[in-house]
């Protein structure tokens, strides 16, 4: 186990190195790159879901989306059923340069993964979710 622990660790080490380099090419602080992914997930998000996911104040939010605004990264659309609702939706395509940088590990690593056995990586995945359920509920 303490192997897994430590390849586990060393692909975390990996992939926040790999943001942390995007980040600074594109000039995005890391709150600013969690939006962008998370939005990127999904479009038309309302301001409110942003603000959980991100654990900020709603103040903090509408500071965080209007400097993406301002930068041209996403756009505010009015609710056409309620005027008073916002959704935000990228205006980037993560697929392109320079924006891709935020997404390349996780593109190279899904390939890779790809390219192993189907029951090693479906073992994989139960063994790391069941992890991650049992420490979650040990927790709360």
């Amino acid at each position: 186990m303490a192997d897994l622990h430590g390849a586990l660790r060393r692909y975390l080490d990996a992939r926040n190195s790999s943001l942390t380099a995007a980040r600074q090419t594109l000039k995005v602080n890391e709150l600013d790159a969690r939006a962008i992914l998370f939005i990127a997930d999904r479009p038309g998000i309302r301001p409110g879901e942003l603000r959980d996911y991100l654990g900020v104040t709603s103040a903090g939010v509408t500071t965080l989306v209007d400097r993406l605004v301002e930068r041209g990264i996403v756009r505010r659309d009015v609710d056409e059923a309620d005027r008073r609702v916002t959704h935000i939706t990228l205006t980037i395509d993560l697929r392109s340069e320079p924006w891709s940088a935020l997404t390349q590990f996780d593109h190279e690593f899904q390939r890779a993964l790809t390219a192993r056995n189907d029951s090693d990586s479906a073992r994989f995945s139960e063994l790391l979710d069941s992890l991650t359920t049992e420490v979650r509920s040990e927790g709360s």
